[in-house]
């Protein structure tokens, strides 16, 4: 499918939306779902946030007329990324600025009816398999005015669609890339998995260099059927100057897993709103998520684990560095409707302040009905013990080299739960490199 390319670029008033649907050749079926889209946009920007999840974001400096859609296709460019060249994968995805730029998948996992690539296309050529599920399952344009903005102007994005009982032994890979200055990602990445099927992703956002001021408005969502097992791993690598938000719910069917670690390294401002769905009996969901935060970043999550079903497990574990002026901010919920019992579930914060002027906040909390459960949560935050920073020096190392190892032991916790050396190795490496900036 191909696009006319705009003379100007595409701002998000009613006039840059026309102008957006102009420049794609589309379908009837989806312009009418992104009008219908845009105009829940408009109601939902004049509607106060949601003050539980959005009152610790100060969004009252965010401008987002300063940024549009980019006007033409991005040229080729070299992203440095963690991951892209450090592994073989069994089908790989690049998109710069919301448009996919080459995507590639095996010929075996192609006779077997795997589907992975651009959703622009594959959203189109494949309705009847992919719109059910598209924003209809797991996020909701109506969730807030992101939510809307991102249905009514996705420009992108990957599918990844397995059939039943299929099992793809070696990871995908994609990344997202932002490149020009000022221009919205608003890319979109579905995953489905139908019953008994298997597969890893490892998804990975870069920015062409650290002076690149964008913004990225993306959804994600997971759909895994009965039987099925997903690793899910998005790890936020933009520059400093990028802003990101991100709506990204899970549902997970019955005897179901879902692994999902996200790690959160870039980015002037984030906020992520991440749900997981325990939709069958016996579904299991494990959440990782690795954050480490420099400068004045403030990077926030709003997290929710909720049990339909009956004995369904979830275990949610975040570990937040914090150094310089940065903050983090977590606030997670676990909800447990009237039927779903024997349910066990857990949520976890530790916090690690580097330096006196860093913050973090973690605010957990439980929704029960039932009454047949096991729901605990905690939350922990403290600074660097110079004690322990003095005794590895006085035994060789450097501060940088002590410091290193101890954050390093405060992320051992969750590397120990990703069973794939190739996440392992890349949050230890963007850790390491993390921990380096402004020593």
């Amino acid at each position: 499918m191909t696009a006319t390319i705009p003379t100007s670029p595409i701002t998000f008033d009613e006039a840059g939306f026309e102008s957006f649907l102009a420049s794609r050749t589309e379908p009837d079926w989806l312009t009418q779902s992104r009008r219908e889209a845009f105009s829940l946009y408009q109601e939902k920007v004049q509607e106060p946030l949601d003050p539980e999840e959005y009152k610790r974001l100060d969004l009252r400096i965010f401008r987002p007329e300063k940024y549009n859609i980019a006007d033409s296709p991005a040229e080729e460019t070299t992203f440095e990324t963690l991951m892209q060249d450090r592994g073989e994968f069994s089908g790989a995805l690049v998109q710069v600025d919301g448009k996919c730029v080459s995507s590639t998948l095996s010929d075996e996992l192609k006779e077997k009816g795997v589907l992975f690539g651009d959703i622009s296309e594959l959203l189109v050529e494949h309705r009847e398999l992919l719109e059910p599920y598209f924003l209809k399952k797991a996020v909701s344009p109506a969730a807030d005015r992101f939510a809307a903005w991102h249905a009514a102007f996705w420009t992108g994005g990957a599918v990844l669609y397995v059939p039943r009982n299929v099992e793809i032994e070696a990871p995908l890979y994609s990344l997202i890339g932002l490149q020009q200055n000022g221009a919205t990602d608003l890319s979109h990445t579905l995953i489905i998995l139908e019953d008994g099927a298997s597969a890893t992703l490892l998804e990975e956002t870069s920015s062409a260099t650290e002076e690149t001021d964008g913004l990225h408005v993306g959804a994600v969502e997971l759909i895994v059927g009965d039987g099925a097992r997903l690793r899910y791993v998005q790890l936020q690598n933009w520059n400093k100057k990028v802003r990101h938000f991100a709506h990204q719910a899970g549902r997970v069917g019955r005897d179901a897993m879902i692994q999902w670690t996200v790690g959160a390294l870039g980015a002037k401002l984030m906020h992520l709103h991440q749900e997981v769905h325990l939709d069958g009996r016996g579904a299991n969901a494990e959440v990782n998520g690795v954050t480490f935060a420099t400068d004045k970043q403030l990077l926030s999550y709003y997290t929710q684990q909720t049990h339909h079903q009956p004995d369904t497990d979830s275990n949610l574990l975040y570990k937040q560095v914090c150094r310089d002026k940065s903050r983090c901010v977590w606030r997670g919920m676990i909800k447990v409707d009237k039927i779903a019992q024997k349910t066990d579930g857990y949520q976890r914060n530790d916090a690690l302040m580097l330096s006196p002027d860093a913050r973090a906040d973690a605010i957990p909390g439980l929704e029960i009905e039932a009454d047949d459960v096991r729901c605990t949560h905690g939350a922990t935050a403290g600074q660097v013990d110079e004690e322990q920073v003095f005794y590895a020096m006085c035994r060789g190392l450097s501060r940088y080299e002590a410091m290193h190892v101890i954050v390093e032991g405060f992320f051992a916790q969750i590397y120990d739960r990703i069973p794939i050396e190739l996440v392992r190795e890349t949050l230890s490496q963007a850790v390491e490199r993390k921990l380096g900036i402004g020593d």
